[in-house]
């Protein structure tokens, strides 16, 4: 490992790494290493993440969806600040859509938690998905075993609820929380993307704006989700006691309100989990997982990077544009010369 990368190593989880300024700067900089996508950063990197492993593991990951507008980042910054006062130290990893025709992202959750960011026992570090969220859930889980390393015991990875990241941030997390506005509308279209069933749990946000619409929701939200523990995901069997069964409830994130009540939940489902292996278990499906993830990732990049596949994808890609050769038979051919 060379001396930058140790000292990087050192700062983050060494003998002498204190909560801080500076392990937060050597934190960013491994984080960035591990975003890079130049081959020599790779390596460097993987010679990082495997110092910091042994350090990691001991912290509880909570993920936290919702659609724009929900109070995402008002949430993250009053949880972050009752859990430090509480003895915790909080890592916040926001994964920021990067836009279609641009290419860029905003990376604006951090100004928007302007006292937790600036709390030393706090980290925040905002990435963007580059379009790619396969790539999101492989540097995610990388910048969540860094944190680890450096002592934060809560874990919350933010994303927007748009297209599929919250199914990336479900499978990398120990527990998926899904925030839903009271007044909106019909939950059915929560139901029909495929979220509905991966929450943990749910959490009404901003009951100060409309109480009635607030309970109305969670009275709905009870019952979609009664509907999934009889017919949807086995992990949430109502007749199981040593299973957790999914709850809704009510919070004022702007006013603190609900906040000792949600962590109160969070404890109990930790509790529940762990009693019964199913958080190793959760663990070791994603390790499982992410290692098939990234032996996918490393044969599409060795299968572009193939020379005799460069030299004949122009050719075979201008007979499939022509309609002179099923896609399918143009694959094939590509991938018999890998062999």
């Amino acid at each position: 490992m060379e001396a930058q990368d140790q000292a990087l190593v050192d700062a983050i989880c060494g003998p002498g790494a204190q909560p801080g300024s500076a392990q937060r700067r050597a934190m960013a900089k491994a984080i960035t290493l591990l975003e890079s996508t130049r081959m020599d950063h790779r390596l460097r990197a993987d010679e990082v993440l495997n110092a910091v492993l042994p350090k990691s593991g001991h912290s509880f990951r909570l993920g936290i969806s919702g659609v724009p507008g929900v109070g995402k980042s008002t949430f993250i910054e009053a949880l972050g600040l009752y859990l430090i006062e509480k003895g915790h130290r909080v890592a916040v990893l926001a994964i920021d859509p990067s836009s279609t025709v641009n290419g860029g992202s905003i990376l604006g959750d951090k100004t928007r938690m302007e006292f937790l960011s600036v709390h030393e026992k706090a980290f925040i570090r905002p990435s963007p998905s580059s379009g790619n969220l396969g790539g999101v859930a492989e540097k995610t889980r990388e910048a969540m075993l860094v944190a680890e390393a450096a002592g934060h015991d809560v874990v919350i990875v933010e994303t927007v609820g748009v297209g599929q990241s919250e199914i990336a941030v479900a499978n990398m997390t120990d527990m998926f929380v899904l925030l839903q506005l009271p007044n909106a509308g019909d939950d059915l279209q929560a139901i029909k993307k495929g979220v509905m069933e991966l929450a943990d749990l749910v959490v009404i946000n901003k009951v100060d704006l409309d109480p009635d619409a607030a309970t109305r929701a969670q009275v709905q939200i009870v019952s979609s989700l009664r509907l999934f523990s009889m017919h949807g995901n086995p992990d949430h069997a109502h007749h199981d006691e040593t299973l957790w069964h999914p709850k809704v409830m009510r919070m004022s994130a702007l006013k603190a309100e609900g906040i000792s009540e949600f962590w109160d939940t969070v404890t109990q489902f930790k509790d529940i989990q762990t009693q019964y292996g199913h958080l190793s278990h959760r663990r070791q499906q994603q390790a499982q997982a992410w290692m098939w993830e990234r032996i996918e990732s490393g044969l599409k990049q060795s299968f572009e990077n193939n020379a005799a596949v460069q030299k004949a994808l122009p050719e075979l890609s201008q007979a499939v544009n022509d309609g002179q050769m099923a896609a399918s038979v143009a694959a094939r051919r590509l991938l018999d010369l890998m062999k």
